[in-house]
């Protein structure tokens, strides 16, 4: 989808995610569940329109930034689709970091206004009077202390809320990359991106329909939960779940059964570990589902295929980024291809290129390279950096890939965690995807460790199933359970057994800190 060829020049989003529904008759339907309460669009309506009057009386115009710490709870959808009416910019950011973190976002985003769920205040607090910029927080779902009370604003603002007269290319909100391998960036996308996403893989990969209810575990904070739980429901009419605590196995499972929705939306570690829970499939109750969904990391076909055998319903993979949004590249329901990430979603392209910026021939491993309308328009404050990724209307997503002779893309690690042992590219994800495949195996993470030669060789860090078990005879049968499926040179010459790896809030394993 190409947004000029379909939406006016003049153009807010929020009209077309939350106005829309109201003013085509869902007004009364359920938009969101969260906790025991049922927001309907027009409740959304009210409480976007009341959010967006109430910024508007602390001084926010168009342009100006408003910075968001919160759970996936109604002051989220307030602050961000108010302060797009508002013709302003939400800056959801990731509610898992720390004190100086936050310094480092409200600092560089210079947002005049943060909205902060109560129960994040004890980590955000401290970063709040360290930006010259900031002139008002506002505290939702809890006491404010010295700060404004989110009710209180609330009830005394308008319901009624023009929107700015934006364009469909002014900028709509920022998302800060997870920093997965350096310094976040903050990615500025546009009133059309959400659109192009709904448009394309919503519609035409999920095939996202009025009676879905949605369920993501990952939140609307993410690139992906914005989509999932936030504005792919929205675009159809459709209801959501929000779920403000930490997806755990088990309470993820009881969200499932319970609330019985027809999508779910997942990560490859989330999907492992509730494979992990015994007899999940005889307490839990999941016939609701019709599709679940992974990304955020490649989707080892050992999962697939247990999760499909246990569950009776298939997990569709893809990538997406945060400078992308959503989803470019993706199998599809009922033509899966396990342990790929699929192929281009209707309205993107994808090439695999040598670092000289030539196509690579079919099967060999290059850079990934991905053309669509909802990539971000720039970095925020970060020229270099803008110039490294954007290469005209392509974007280098810094992933390594090969596809095969049926068009199917294939991860391959990292741009920076590839390895090359005696020549030879070697990609981690394969080495990781193998060792789980051992039954004693949770979870792997495979990094390049030098030798004596000083030549990088694989070396494998394994979360076991039993952690006790870990032992130099296991390490050794791992060795030769990798050598046995994979190319003997590929298989990993250390092995050491620890309780759990690091990761981003997003799932993604962080190699650099193995690495180190």
């Amino acid at each position: 989808m190409i947004a000029s060829e379909s939406l006016p020049q003049e153009f807010n989003v929020a009209t077309w995610f939350v106005d829309r529904n109201v003013a085509e008759g869902r007004g009364a339907r359920p938009a969101f569940r969260y906790e025991d309460r049922v927001l309907t669009y027009t409740d959304v309506q009210d409480l976007a329109n009341r959010t967006g009057n109430a910024l508007r009386e602390l001084g926010v115009a168009m342009e100006d930034r408003v910075w968001m710490c919160c759970l996936d709870a109604p002051e989220f959808l307030g602050a961000f689709w108010g302060a797009i009416k508002l013709g302003a910019i939400p800056i959801p950011t990731n509610t898992l970091l720390r004190a100086a973190d936050y310094v480092y976002f409200l600092r560089d985003s210079r947002a005049k206004v943060a909205v902060v769920s109560a129960p994040l205040l004890a980590e955000v607090g401290p970063a709040l009077g360290q930006s010259p910029w900031l002139r008002h927080v506002i505290v939702a779902g809890g006491p404010a202390g010295p700060h404004l009370a989110w009710d209180d604003l609330l009830a005394r603002a308008s319901s009624r809320l023009e929107p700015a007269p934006t364009s469909r290319d002014d900028a709509a909100f920022w998302l800060y990359s997870s920093g997965s391998t350096g310094f976040p960036k903050g990615a500025v996308h546009l009133h059309h991106d959400m659109v192009v996403c709904q448009e394309t893989y919503a519609r035409q990969v999920l095939g996202i329909r009025e009676s879905d209810r949605v369920f993501s575990a990952a939140k609307l904070f993410f690139a992906y939960g914005l989509g999932n739980a936030g504005y792919f429901p929205m675009g159809v009419g459709a209801e959501s779940i929000l779920y403000p605590h930490r997806p755990t196995p088990e309470g993820v499972f009881e969200v499932l059964a319970r609330q019985r929705p027809t999508l779910f939306f997942g990560v490859p570690t989330l999907y492992a570990a509730m494979l992990a829970v015994k007899e999940a499939e005889k307490r839990f109750d999941l016939s609701a589902l019709r599709l679940c969904v992974s990304a955020g990391e490649s989707l080892p076909e050992e999962i697939y295929t247990r999760w499909k055998q246990r569950f009776g319903v298939e997990i569709i993979d893809g990538i997406g980024t945060t400078e992308i949004l959503h989803i470019f590249l993706s199998n599809r329901p009922g033509a899966a291809r396990p342990g790929s990430t699929g192929m281009p979603v209707p309205g993107y392209e994808a090439v695999i290129v040598n670092d000289q910026g030539h196509p690579v021939l079919r099967g060999e491993i290059g850079n990934l390279r991905v053309k669509g309308d909802s990539t971000m328009a720039y970095y925020w404050n970060k020229h270099d950096k803008t110039k490294e990724t954007l290469y005209g209307p392509w974007i280098q997503t810094g992933d390594k890939y090969h596809q095969d002779e049926d068009g199917y893309f294939w991860f391959a690690g990292r741009a920076d965690d590839m390895l090359k042992v005696g020549g030879i590219w070697v990609s981690p994800v394969e080495v990781e995807a193998t060792l789980i495949k051992h039954a004693a195996v949770l979870e792997a993470a495979v990094v390049g460790k030098e030798d004596t030669d000083r030549l990088v060789k694989p070396q494998a860090f394994v979360v076991l199933k039993e952690p006790a078990s870990g032992s130099a005879a296991l390490a050794d049968e791992l060795k030769a359970f990798v050598k046995d499926r994979i190319a003997p040179y590929k298989y990993p010459r250390w092995i050491e057994f620890v309780p759990e790896l690091p990761k981003t809030a997003t799932g993604k394993i962080q190699r650099f800190k193995l690495r180190a």
